[in-house]
């Protein structure tokens, strides 16, 4: 239902989504997409784009998937600087025993018939060219997040991916975890009441995304790499190595925290509440423990609302200590507490046993279990740990299945688009001191309230 600012729920908008797919499906049997659908004998074959650490993730997760009994290949490399190609090739032909193709750009990867996938790993500036690039070619898409961090190129490849139907994940692989979505049924159910605040605080303690004697910046050759695809538009400086890998630190590449655990964090918020998108955000902090050659904050805390459900949502990170990670879903009638950082699938509930002020009595409940309880998946008998890996073996199946049945992911281009609102708002707020706000009829980030 439309509130009076016109927002939608999650499910609804996901409802619809859907729906006007099938719709577009339905007009012509010969639809692109009806073409795609495969059989469990089709080999599913993958080229990457974007091959350095992340991308050495995701030969771990096609490994997973493939020793998991999906059908599917590793068939081509793609990287603009040769040492990450030949690095990533050798890594492959170790993994699954044959050496894939390798190519400098994309474009020469996308012209081939072969392949029918296409995972995306560059940097947080660079993920929109090859998104749009490969739906435009008729190659579904596995995407790392963020999926964009100006509203120009969110905007730009949400409507490419809906006009050409390929199937595309974000790499927000929390949200296929089984405890995140064992989370999300418990706060569905209604047991914890009327849902008011939700806190994440994620922490580091060191220079992360800064290593200046690393091995990576004393290789690289201008010569070796294209400095000017690297840029992917942005505005043009000297080739500088440590721009090329240390890119989440420099403000015109990213933003840093908000590009990267904000984006998880703030995606795993909408798929909690079943929405979309904060009304409005403030982010404030500043480089308080690391002085190097960062231009990004190492201390953030960001908060948003969100009008329709009532919400207030907070975020924090700092990198000058790693006390007391957390996720907390506070509600009315009991509390859903996650201990540890980002994705932690170790989470405990809470009862609330009384809501009262003096005689003032809202509920008592005297016969409630008051001691944590914690959330099992059917056969655990503990909790599980706190951490986990990226590589994720339930995000990438899920991509696959999709890609083979036609449906939508759990990491839709639906969530690229609101994770990366939330991330442009957050950072515009930091740098600029000022409140933003989502206008949703016009998809406009504002700097005053939206007049109602």
């Amino acid at each position: 239902m439309k509130d009076k600012k016109g927002t939608i729920s999650r499910r609804e908008f996901l409802g619809r989504s859907a729906a006007a797919v099938a719709g577009v499906m339905a007009i012509g049997s010969t639809a692109r997409s009806y073409g795609k659908i495969r059989g469990a004998n089709d080999r599913i074959m993958i080229g990457q784009i974007g091959i350095g650490h992340r991308g050495s993730g995701h030969q771990q997760m096609i490994k997973l998937s493939k020793d998991g009994g999906k059908n599917i290949e590793l068939h081509s490399v793609c990287d603009i600087w040769s040492v990450n190609r030949e690095h990533a090739a050798d890594n492959a032909q170790k993994l699954f025993g044959t050496k894939p193709k390798m190519y400098q750009y994309s474009e020469d990867l996308l012209a081939d018939p072969e392949i029918d996938a296409i995972m995306i790993a560059t940097g947080d500036h660079q993920h929109v060219p090859p998104l749009v690039k490969s739906a435009k070619a008729g190659k579904d898409v596995y995407c790392e997040k963020p999926m964009a961090n100006t509203l120009e190129q969110a905007k730009l490849a949400r409507d490419t991916v809906r006009e050409s139907n390929q199937v595309v994940q974000m790499g927000s692989q929390w949200v296929s975890e089984p405890h995140q979505r064992k989370i999300r049924e418990i706060i569905r159910s209604g047991k914890l009441g009327k849902i008011t605040k939700i806190e994440q605080s994620w922490n580091y303690n060191g220079p992360r995304w800064y290593d200046p004697k690393g091995p990576s910046v004393t290789t690289i050759k201008e010569e070796d790499t294209d400095w000017e695809r690297w840029l992917a538009g942005r505005p043009w400086v000297p080739f500088d190595p440590e721009k090329y890998f240390f890119f989440r630190i420099f403000r015109e590449f990213s933003g840093g925290i908000t590009d990267q655990w904000y984006s998880h964090g703030s995606g795993l918020a909408h798929f909690y509440l079943d929405t979309f998108i904060p009304d409005d955000t403030m982010a404030n902090g500043g480089i308080f423990a690391w002085h190097d050659a960062r231009e990004n904050p190492d201390t953030l805390t960001i908060a948003s609302t969100f009008q329709e459900q009532e919400v207030l949502y907070t975020y924090t990170t700092s990198f000058g200590n790693s006390y007391g990670d957390h996720t907390i879903i506070r509600g009315t009638e009991g509390t859903l507490y996650a201990v540890g950082g980002e994705g932690s699938p170790q989470w405990w509930f809470q009862p609330q046993t009384e809501s009262a002020w003096r005689s003032n009595f809202v509920f008592r409940h005297d016969d409630v279990n008051t001691k944590p309880q914690p959330i099992l998946l059917e056969g655990e008998a503990q909790p599980p740990p706190t951490g986990l890996s990226d590589d994720s073996k339930e995000h990438m199946d899920n991509w696959i299945e999709c890609i083979r049945n036609r449906e939508t992911p759990h990491g839709s281009i639906e969530t690229g688009f609101a994770h990366s609102i939330a991330v442009i708002m957050a950072t515009r707020s930091y740098r600029e001191g000022k409140k933003m706000y989502w206008d949703r009829y016009h998809e406009e980030v504002l700097e005053h309230p939206i007049a109602t």
